[in-house]
């Protein structure tokens, strides 16, 4: 019995769900913490590091456990397929922060779910779209005209290039998403596996991007951004979801997923108290719609 198949697990514990409330906050913070480190690192350097170093830690981790970290023998490809899409996941961005505020683009990040279900309609059998569905689907694109269509004299002058960044970020995370939902059920893999394929398959396109587009590179290494560098790759890419896979292997994901719509709260909110950014009426009408449709198609 899977833990969604038993009732007991149905009924998320407080424990979890404060567990959950934390990881929010983490990955909502993950974005400013962004922003601190492209003030003295280049924005694909920074994001090779999170993931070199998040790979490290976890085959380490791996190793401690007596745990493999390879997909089975034949199945490389997918690993590969994995990486490269988790890679243009944080190469978009980590590339959009540099010209669009953390509150817009964090918003942006999180119309994942739209993408999820809307690729799932099409490409994956059992997972249609409902009225319901479909509803929180209009409720999350009216969340994003909406703060597409803000205007603040302190807005960047080309933070739409940020914005449509977040979007195509938000649709590989979409892509990666349907591509292991396809892949489960046909390859036996556990979640240390699937997450060391993200990671390590990531590195050589995010170096790649960072020789081609960042090179030379004048770095500025103060405290503030090696602390935003360590808090990227430590807490969010290897302990926060090490803890996210723990919770998904014990109780029901759909419950754990209805929490998600808080994060793009705790990053507009953090990117106003700690970067001093507009936080206008429309990012605030994007923010309620966005997570608001987020918890409906998650429901």
């Amino acid at each position: 019995m899977t833990p969604d198949d038993d009732p007991v697990s149905r009924r998320l514990p407080v424990r979890a769900g404060i567990i959950m409330i934390v990881l929010c906050f983490l990955w909502g913070a993950q974005s400013v913490s962004i922003k601190f480190s492209n003030e003295g690192v280049p924005p694909l350097m920074a994001a090779t590091f999170r993931s070199l170093v998040a790979a490290a830690l976890l085959y380490g981790y791996a190793r401690i456990k007596g745990r493999g970290v390879a997909f089975p023998r034949g199945q490389t490809r997918h690993a590969v397929i994995i990486g490269l899409l988790f890679g243009l996941e944080f190469l978009f961005l980590y590339w959009s922060l540099v010209y669009t505020p953390v509150s817009r683009s964090i918003i942006f990040m999180y119309t994942h779910p739209f993408w999820v279900a809307a690729g799932a309609h099409v490409f994956l059998k059992n997972d249609r779209l409902t009225t319901t569905k479909l509803f929180g689907l209009l409720l999350a694109f009216c969340g994003v005209t909406a703060v597409f269509q803000a205007r603040s004299l302190s807005l960047p002058q080309l933070h739409h290039i940020g914005d449509v960044m977040a979007l195509l970020a938000a649709m590989f995370w979409a892509a990666t998403t349907l591509y292991v939902k396809h892949l489960v059920g046909k390859v036996e893999l556990d979640h240390v596996q699937m997450l060391f394929a993200q990671l390590f398959y990531s590195i050589p396109l995010l170096a790649a991007g960072s020789v081609l587009f960042e090179m030379p590179a004048d770095l500025v290494v103060t405290p503030v951004v090696v602390t935003a560098l360590l808090y990227q790759a430590v807490v969010v890419a290897f302990i926060s979801y090490l803890v996210w896979f723990w919770l998904i292997g014990r109780y029901s994901v759909s419950r754990l997923a209805a929490f998600t719509s808080m994060a793009p709260i705790f990053g507009v909110i953090l990117g106003g108290l700690l970067l001093k950014e507009p936080l206008t009426l429309a990012v605030w009408i994007g923010v309620a719609c966005v997570a608001g449709g987020v918890r409906i198609v998650n429901r």
